[in-house]
């Protein structure tokens, strides 16, 4: 079975979904139809792979997808609702949705595969529907009953939670790719089989991370309880949004700042990146996002890696490396009185961490 991301899957929804106590999949699958089951690896490495794909896109921002966001719990006060949280509920669901929809048309499932609906009908000009569809309908309906019943409060957050789960689905269907095959005499492109298939799940991810940044503030917060005229309230003013943007409820913090109370680090240590030709602009300007901008030095380190080379197969049945050192150099956020000081620092002693 297809599954993206290694890790299982018994705690991993716990930790995305917002349970403050110990559960698991099977737990949630119980209180349902139980032939809800046979999706539960599915669902939990399509969250797993949302995640994957948070730390991806956010790798060199002042926020990058801590451990502690993902913990989104509805009780105890624990659950933010900046734009940052949109992403997670959204890059998860749209993780849950992809991998129930690749195993769906490779044939995991007995009571599910390619979606043919379409076939032999006018798709456009010179083209019509063939082959096999990967089945987002499919996908896309039990993605949901796993996501969004996860999510059982009735404010302006869970409104907000169910929005961007949502959104996340809309991701996936937006970036499917139409693929076609040609049809004709003698190698002639007379008329086109099509069907549409996944793209990479990094292409949702980039489409949802550009769906950050123009993501939409919703002044709901203040008295949008649980009344049936708050309720209205919320529902009205959500309906009015696009089903594809990206809504959250309230500023995001100062990420630069070490913040205990909400689980932030700040930017002190972290790694950044400078030179190297296949970096994108994001990457050669994270020493100023995440140091520069923070009040934080840029300290260069130098260290020797060791790893292992010019590996050869040896009948039978060994393989053989050797041990190749290289020089690199590593920039890490300091504060300006300890590069001064010229000290040892937290980015050097992760610098001796990182050597083999």
């Amino acid at each position: 079975m297809f599954q993206m991301g290694s890790y299982p899957g018994t705690l991993l929804l716990a930790s995305l979904f917002h349970f403050s106590h110990p559960w698991s999949v099977n737990n949630f699958l119980m209180t349902g139809p139980k032939a809800y089951l046979i999706y539960s690896s599915s669902v939990a490495a399509g969250a797993q792979s949302g995640i994957e794909e948070c730390k991806f896109q956010f790798a060199w921002d002042r926020w990058n997808c801590p451990e502690r966001a993902l913990q989104l719990s509805s009780h105890g006060g624990l659950r933010s609702a900046n734009r940052e949280t949109a992403f997670v509920h959204a890059i998860s669901s749209a993780g849950v949705m992809y991998t129930l929809t690749r195993n769906c048309s490779l044939g995991d499932f007995d009571n599910c595969g390619c979606d043919d609906s379409r076939n032999g009908q006018l798709g456009g000009q010179g083209w019509l529907w063939g082959g096999c569809s990967d089945n987002v309908g499919f996908g896309e309906a039990i993605s949901k009953q796993f996501v969004d019943a996860l999510e059982t409060g009735q404010d302006a957050r869970a409104a907000m939670n169910l929005h961007n789960n949502e959104a996340g689905r809309k991701a996936v269907k937006g970036t499917m790719k139409r693929t076609c095959k040609c049809h004709g005499v003698s190698g002639s492109c007379t008329t086109q089989t099509c069907w549409l298939q996944l793209p990479e799940f990094r292409e949702v991810g980039t489409y949802l991370k550009e769906k950050y940044h123009k993501g939409l503030k919703v002044d709901l917060l203040q008295g949008a309880g649980n009344s049936a005229a708050s309720r209205g309230a919320i529902a009205e003013t959500f309906s009015s949004i696009s089903k594809k943007e990206l809504v959250h409820l309230e500023d995001s913090p100062d990420y630069c700042l070490e913040n205990k109370t909400l689980g932030l680090l700040g930017t002190e240590g972290r790694e950044c990146l400078k030179r190297g030709k296949a970096l994108s602009k994001w990457e050669k300007r994270s020493c100023q996002r995440l140091c520069g901008d923070c009040g934080l030095a840029v300290e260069e380190q130098r260290a020797e890696m060791v790893s292992s080379c010019n590996c050869k197969f040896h009948w039978c049945c060994a393989v053989r490396c050797e041990q190749c050192r290289k020089r690199v150099t590593k920039y890490y956020c300091v504060h300006k009185e300890k590069r001064e000081r010229g000290g040892s620092s937290l980015a050097s002693r992760k610098l001796k961490r990182k050597q083999p």
